[in-house]
């Protein structure tokens, strides 16, 4: 968030935008060169000599995937079971470059004749010749195989056979392989870090979507389960966590008479290869008991000794009861871990007895006494428990229906965090986290339907795509949409029936459709207009959302595809049709639900008379997934209840409060009632939806632009010298408010941008405190936007300061990124066209004042050599 009020003319800003365009062309050319000399091949690592398990190297099984692949194996083999050893070869200190070896033995049901075994592999080299053993009715039977042919672009490995596998035979795949330990954070990769003052090495995991075949050969696919005997081999100063817990743990040298620990991890539950994990660490961890689950916190041994992990811990057990007893279906695991990485790249991942953590979603300081920060851990955590159930006991059949596990996940995960946290407002904090956010993004062109066909995820589809907001959030807010309509009760009922059905096994949304079908049908209080499967397919199987127009002199209410004219050639067979759930209040009292099936329709009920206090409000829940758009007749009645109704005010407010379908001198007059309102979740809403990022080029030509800021800022006074208070006075005292510390930023920075002069002041204020004392800490609810204002409205003292600040070893990534931001809030030009050159980035930042945007270009270099070369010199200020 930059400074945003700043303007020059617009031919300097279209020279500015022109020698901008220039020189990203040249760091384009220079970053182009530099991955030219990325991509020659280094030379392969020196492993030790092979032990009997690791026959010498042979055959190359692929290139590391650059995509993943959505290419669909044939279905004549059915793996059950693995035996997998790995073993990274990696000492304390050791310099790199570094490499793993393994040996996998799966064993397959062989369900139809074939001559060739097909599995995936990629980026693996093997070691020794694959054997296929079997049928194994047939002591000491073999398969000879032919050769190893390979398709790098399918990512697969094919074992062609002198001999044919048989229908209803089982037999042994044996193969040997050797890949690199990179420093990516995807498959199995090694990260560095530091603890207690002392550089160390991990090595950890990260296999969804298809990077298990980076690791050992597999049928990597989610429908393809199998249970699982994993070993580790590893330095004796690590220990190593899998899926189950350890149970022998024991030495080997290896031929250059080193010693090895290896450790050997119980069977594991009938699971899809993505989840398989595995650390190795040096970390220390804090334990407790729930249910019989021994769960274990691991972290850095200084996060440990300091408390960080104990909130976590608290809250782990608390959260499995609950949704134990919720779903009723017990967690089928003895253990769990959960492991706080340095550096991670998912942010956060399910596998299953062993969950993976960036360490600043799992970490809590116990001095920091603010509600936000431990429901976001309490958020994170509960996503993750969630999809031990769904994900882990019942997973997806194919990456087309990922909504089944993350927006299922995504749901539970605020039931867990409000279980934990009771201060907390599902309704508000769900509805401005999950569907606001998402409804915003769903209203674009050429976005994805929730769940696509099979067909359409194959080929060289990109499955990293799917991890958006459309399978997170959409799949929540239709969840929580259709809990809604159902009532919890039912909608649990059904989960529970849905789980129990498909544990240890797969499902596609019409398996989820046709048990909650099943639980409707059973009972006589809801009745549904039409089929689950037809209401939910309407929602799950067509892009983007509607928007509902409510005419009250007719008593008509159409729906029409939101932001987005209809494609006459379409071929869609729900024609821009959702069917869809209306909860409504007349004058304040709730009224029975109402379904609108069709385009248009009549509902008698809530036509109005000729009284001002006769109104209608609709999706009073905030759990339909679907804009509101009022007439003038009920608009003109809603803004006199503004003024007297919180309840109103904040329904009103979430819905289709949007530019393009409500008037700006409409939605202004709308807001004349703003001095008077004193809750942060109503004003966020205003700011969100009247104050959008673009709002200087959006209204620059409308005749109220230039009374706009005076017009916002007088009714934002009142709760702006509100909350100011407490930040002069007594910020602990908001510790409590949850809304406060998410949204005073919003507010803050708004104050700020339209230029009151006290939010300038006290920026200044709370910046210049921090110069003469670093030690001290600026408010967090608030440091973005004083570190930003505190820069721009002082000098290169205060900007070489910030300079100071973001170099220095002990900053936070949170610390560097606020640092970063407000480096480009300068309004000397001859500070914002500084190129910031530092660790591996070439940041240039600059302000184009004519629309308020910070403009940032980040290139990873990784070395310096052709840098150097060009610029001759090493990183520094320039």
């Amino acid at each position: 968030m930059g400074a945003r009020g700043l303007y020059v003319g617009r031919r300097a800003a279209a020279l500015l935008a022109a020698l901008l365009l220039a020189l990203l062309a040249a760091l384009l050319a220079l970053a182009a060169l530099y991955g030219r000399c990325r991509q020659e091949e280094p030379p392969s690592p020196r492993l030790p000599r092979p032990s009997p398990t690791a026959p010498s190297l042979t055959t190359p099984l692929g290139p590391a995937p650059s995509t993943a692949s959505g290419r669909r194996l044939p279905r004549n083999l059915l793996p059950l079971h693995y035996d997998l050893e790995l073993w990274p070869r990696v000492r304390p200190g050791q310099a790199g470059p570094f490499a793993f070896s393994g040996q996998v033995n799966i064993t397959v049901h062989c369900l139809q004749d074939t001559d060739a075994a097909v599995l995936h592999s990629s980026g693996l080299r093997s070691r020794g010749a694959a054997v296929v053993r079997g049928p194994l009715s047939e002591a000491g039977a073999v398969v000879e195989v032919a050769g190893l042919r390979l398709d790098a672009a399918g990512e697969v490995a094919v074992l062609e056979l002198r001999g044919r596998l048989r229908a209803g035979r089982r037999y042994v795949l044996q193969l040997g392989f050797q890949g690199r330990l990179e420093e990516d954070l995807d498959g199995l990769f090694l990260t560095r870090y530091t603890d207690q003052g002392l550089s160390s090495m991990l090595i950890a995991s990260q296999l969804e979507p298809t990077y298990a075949r980076t690791v050992y050969p597999c049928f990597d696919e989610p429908a393809m389960k199998a249970t699982f005997n994993i070993r580790i081999v590893h330095d004796p100063s690590y220990v190593a966590l899998s899926n189950m817990p350890a149970i022998d743990v024991s030495e080997m040298k290896d031929e250059n008479g080193s010693l090895w620990t290896v450790t050997k991890f119980n069977t594991s539950l009938k699971m899809s290869t993505y989840l398989t994990a595995f650390v190795i660490c040096a970390f220390d961890y804090v334990t407790r008991t729930e249910r019989g689950n021994e769960i274990r916190i691991w972290a850095r041994k200084e996060a440990v000794k300091n408390g960080y992990v104990d909130y976590a811990l608290n809250i782990t057990g608390p959260i499995f009861s609950f949704l134990e007893d919720l779903l009723n279906i017990s967690y089928p695991l003895p253990k769990t871990d959960l492991v706080a990485l340095p550096d991670f790249g998912a942010g956060a991942m399910e596998n299953w007895g062993l969950m993976t953590f960036q360490e600043s979603s799992l970490m809590y300081q116990p001095s920091d006494k603010f509600t936000s920060r431990k429901a976001m851990i309490a958020i994170i955590v509960s996503h993750e428990l969630g999809h031990q159930w769904f994900g882990n006991l019942v997973t997806m059949n194919w990456w087309n229906d990922l909504w089944l596990n993350e927006g299922l996940a995504s749901y539970f995960e605020y039931l867990g965090a409000i279980f934990i946290e009771p201060k907390l407002s599902l309704d508000k904090i769900f509805y401005d986290h999950v569907v606001q956010p998402v409804l915003r993004e769903d209203n674009e062109r050429g976005v994805r339907s929730l769940s696509e066909t099979e067909e359409k995820i194959k080929g060289s589809f990109s499955l990293i795509s799917l991890f958006d907001s459309i399978t997170y959030s959409k799949g929540a807010s239709i969840t929580w949409m259709l809990s809604g309509f159902l009532t919890e009760k039912l909608f649990i009922r059904a989960l529970t029936s849905y789980l129990k059905e498909f544990s240890f096994s797969n499902a596609n949304q019409d398996d989820l459709w046709t048990h909650i079908q099943m639980v409707v049908d059973a009972q006589n209080e809801v009745q549904l207009p039409a089929s689950v499967k037809q209401i939910m397919d309407s929602w799950t199987c067509q892009n983007g959302f509607p928007v509902l127009t409510l005419n009250l002199t007719t008593g008509t209410i159409s729906q029409e595809q939101f932001l987005n004219k209809k494609n006459e050639n379409s071929t869609d067979s729900y024609n821009n049709t959702w069917i869809i759930p209306i909860s409504w209040m007349r004058n304040g009292s709730s009224q029975p639900l109402m379904w609108l099936d069709k385009t248009s329709k009549v509902f008698p009920e809530m036509q109005v008379s000729e009284s001002e206090y006769d109104w209608v409000l609709l999706n009073v829940n905030l759990n339909g997934y679907y804009r509101v758009n009022y007439d003038q007749l009920n608009l003109k009645r809603l803004a006199r209840l503004l003024e007297n109704d919180p309840k109103v005010r904040s329904h009103f407010f979430s819905q289709a409060y949007k530019f393009g379908y409500i008037q700006i001198e409409t939605a202004l007059e709308l807001t004349k009632y703003l001095a008077r309102e004193d809750e942060l979740f109503i004003w966020n809403m205003v700011l969100l939806n009247l104050v959008p990022e673009n709002l200087e080029s959006t209204l620059k030509n409308y005749e109220v632009y230039p009374l706009l800021k005076k017009y916002l800022l007088k009714r934002m006074l009142p709760i702006y010298h509100y909350y100011s208070g407490f930040i002069r006075e007594n910020i602990d005292a908001l510790e409590d408010d949850y809304f406060a510390q998410v949204y005073l930023e919003k507010l803050f920075a708004t104050a700020c941008w339209l230029g009151l002069q006290d939010c300038l002041n006290l920026s200044s204020e709370l910046y210049a405190k921090w110069m003469d004392n670093p030690e001290y800490k600026i408010p967090l609810l608030i440091r973005r936007t004083v570190c930003c204002y505190g820069v721009a409205v002082g000098t290169d003292k205060e900007w070489n300061f910030a300079w100071e600040m973001y170099n220095r070893t002990d900053s936070t990534k949170e610390d560097t990124d606020i640092l970063l931001s407000a480096l480009s809030c300068a309004k000397e030009s001859w500070l914002l066209y500084r190129v910031v050159w530092w660790r591996g980035f070439i940041i240039l930042y600059a302000v184009t004042k004519d629309i308020g945007h910070r403009i940032a270009w980040e290139f990873v270099t990784e070395n310096w050599p052709l840098l150097n070369e060009r610029y001759g010199k090493q990183p520094a200020l320039g």
